[in-house]
């Protein structure tokens, strides 16, 4: 198998079972937040962002839109530090 053809395979692997984990992300909501708000690292509107993730604001636990208005940029470790609140926050 090609390169290329490998990755397709490994990266739509990897969609699907983000999709079955967690129902409610949308990619096309991310890419379309990608291509409105391109990367602060390097200005991509696609592909990685080294140091930052796509968050969304209000958590989805906490019935937030799965859509590019209540997405952000957020660094690493502030999303870390986030994620922590966010856990708090979904448990009850």
């Amino acid at each position: 198998m090609r390169p290329a053809a490998l990755f397709a395979a490994l990266l739509t692997g990897v969609m699907a079972a983000q999709a079955q984990a967690s129902p409610h992300r949308s990619a096309a909501a991310r890419a379309e937040f990608m291509r409105a708000h391109p990367c602060p690292a390097n200005g991509h509107t696609h592909g990685a962002c080294p140091g930052y993730i796509v968050d969304h604001v209000k958590p989805l636990c906490a019935n937030g839109a799965d859509h590019q208005s209540n997405m952000q940029w957020q660094t690493v470790a502030d999303a870390k530090a986030k994620d922590k609140e966010e856990r708090k926050l979904c448990k009850k």
